[in-house]
């Protein structure tokens, strides 16, 4: 299956398969990431043994898909996933797994699109405005780069986005689709209030785990996400 995002770009993936057939597990990495992250091979491969077949991207600009990384913002990388979820056949049930920056990108995604049938948030950012401020804030777009790194240059583009999103809470009220919210309590990128923010906000079924002692990518905490995601899957993935 090739994927395209809307502009014609050529979106990588792997696919970790698995015993299933009516559900698809898709992993969105974070701001700076790509789906070659240990986080993001920890996981799918952790799901997919236990059955769940999951497909781990990289969004336009990331990685090895194409586009530029400049233009990698939180509403371009949702017509990223809208357009793998074009490409899914059948009756597959959908199951959006996001880290950081890809939290954000699930809840506005979701809240526009009910092919996604269950959302897992992994220490996922939702107040964008925030975050572009405490980590970006002393950094020159166009001529600076996301902490200090020269393959991440900072774009006005990116942070006018940031900006003008401010915050996911207003379009994740109305999502209804059960959301499994991960955090760990020392993460110092991502503040764990945004994940308490966020499951005080929701309405439908919700879940809100404090993992202690993980940071932003929760180095060593592998077998514990996947546990708390597989468990989730079992009881809203029918």
């Amino acid at each position: 299956m090739i994927v395209r995002n809307k502009h014609g770009e050529k979106i990588d993936y792997v696919l970790h398969d698995a015993e299933r057939d009516d559900v698809l597990v898709i992993l969105g990495h974070g701001v700076t990431g790509n789906k070659d992250r240990p986080l993001c091979i920890g996981v799918a491969e952790r799901l997919a043994a236990a059955g769940w077949p999951t497909m781990r991207l990289s969004f336009a600009g990331n990685g090895d898909s194409d586009g530029k990384f400049e233009e990698a913002t939180i509403p371009k990388e949702v017509d990223d996933l809208h357009a793998v979820l074009d490409q899914v056949k059948g009756s597959k049930k959908i199951v959006y797994i996001g880290h950081s920056m890809g939290g954000a990108v699930g809840a506005l995604a979701a809240a526009k699109d009910d092919r996604i049938s269950v959302l897992v948030s992994l220490a996922g950012m939702v107040r964008t405005k925030a975050f572009c401020e405490a980590e970006f804030g002393d950094v020159t777009p166009g001529e600076g780069y996301m902490w200090d790194d020269e393959d991440c240059p900072l774009s006005q583009e990116y942070v006018d986005s940031m900006h003008l999103i401010d915050t996911t809470l207003t379009a994740a009220r109305d999502i209804r689709a059960p959301w499994l919210i991960l955090h760990g309590d020392a993460d110092d990128v991502v503040l764990p209030q945004d994940s308490e923010d966020l499951f005080r906000t929701l309405r439908g079924k919700k879940k809100h785990v404090v993992i202690e002692g993980a940071n932003h990518v929760f180095e060593g905490c592998y077998d514990q996400l996947a546990e708390e995601i597989e468990t989730w899957l079992q009881l809203h993935v029918k």
